[in-house]
């Protein structure tokens, strides 16, 4: 547990955001990236803190020891159905009723769902009083149903070359969807106002991160065959996979230092790697990010559904 204690800094719960646009082509301008997109920006501005509540008890600050999944797990599993609201600058999670609420899950594989109670003693105090950040993934869709993944650049400690959805933390006295559309311009140039989007709950992912800004190196367009394809290559498992309907290459826009575009093509199997069991990470899809994309095409799904079942007019 020593290189957790190092290089885990922040421990942050992610909100996936649906938002859907009208619009079928969206350009990109990296150029745009805030220089307030900094490695200690986060230290420089009030946090958001999960609190949660138990049955009618006042809601309380979650501990950076604690895993907020597990506290609403009576049985020790990795989701679970809550409730959430965004009130005073508090994200306060309740037990939400069952089938009506929305998924919070954390990987089989969390440091903290694995921490023994020597181990969390011999973390420093300063780090125990952090709480847990919070976080938003914004999924943003298409009106070609295509959603936009980017990929974290190479010389991040944590996670680096990782593919996830842009996103980042929530500030004071911002909604989870103004601050969502806030690094959605930050990290891409992409600018869309909270009246242009239909905003959706998908989910929530408990993730253990670094403070480091999630500088793009690279950007995609996924449609649905091969999000199907990266939600399939569930981390933990070894199962084979099928990809005879989806082409060897995958086009994506490579980002220069100075935030130029340039086209580029990845082998499929890149979106489809696993989480390694042993050595150096690899260039992959987020195990959060499968998690939201799992949640996106179920979605689309209940929506054909909807749309198959309400009578033409």
């Amino acid at each position: 547990m020593s290189d957790y204690v190092e290089f885990s800094i922040r421990r942050i719960l992610f909100p996936s955001l649906l938002t859907a646009t009208t619009q079928s082509a969206l350009k990109l301008d990296t150029r745009w990236r805030s220089a307030l997109r900094s490695a200690g920006r986060m230290d420089k501005v009030r946090r958001i803190l999960v609190h949660v509540c138990k049955e009618r008890a006042a809601p309380r600050r979650a501990q950076f020891v604690q895993s907020v999944t597990g506290h609403f797990s009576d049985g020790g599993a990795d989701e679970v159905e809550v409730s959430c609201s965004l009130e005073k600058n508090q994200f306060v999670l309740y037990r939400g009723d069952k089938g009506r609420g929305t998924p919070l899950k954390r990987p089989a594989f969390c440091p903290i769902k694995h921490l023994s109670v020597t181990e969390a003693a011999a973390i420093p105090l300063d780090v125990q009083e952090r709480g847990i950040d919070v976080g938003v993934a914004i999924i943003l869709q298409t009106a070609n149903q295509r959603v936009l993944l980017t990929r974290r650049a190479k010389e991040l400690r944590i996670f680096p070359n990782v593919w996830v959805p842009p996103g980042g933390h929530v500030e004071p006295d911002e909604t989870l969807l103004d601050a969502g559309l806030r690094e959605l311009k930050e990290e891409t140039g992409l600018k869309l106002e909270p009246e242009d989007v239909s905003p959706q709950m998908l989910g929530l992912w408990e993730a253990s991160l670094s403070p480091s800004a999630a500088e793009v190196s690279a950007c995609l367009w996924a449609d649905r065959r091969l999000v199907r394809a990266i939600v399939s290559a569930v981390d933990g498992e070894d199962a084979g996979l099928r990809l005879d309907d989806l082409p060897s290459g995958v086009s994506v826009s490579e980002v220069s230092s100075g935030g130029a575009l340039t086209d580029s093509t990845l082998p499929v199997t890149v979106f489809v790697s696993r989480v390694p069991l042993s050595g150096p990470d690899v260039e992959r899809v987020s195990t959060g990010t499968k998690f939201a994309l799992e949640l996106w095409l179920k979605s689309l799904k209940s929506l054909k559904s909807l749309e198959t079942l309400t009578p033409d007019p």
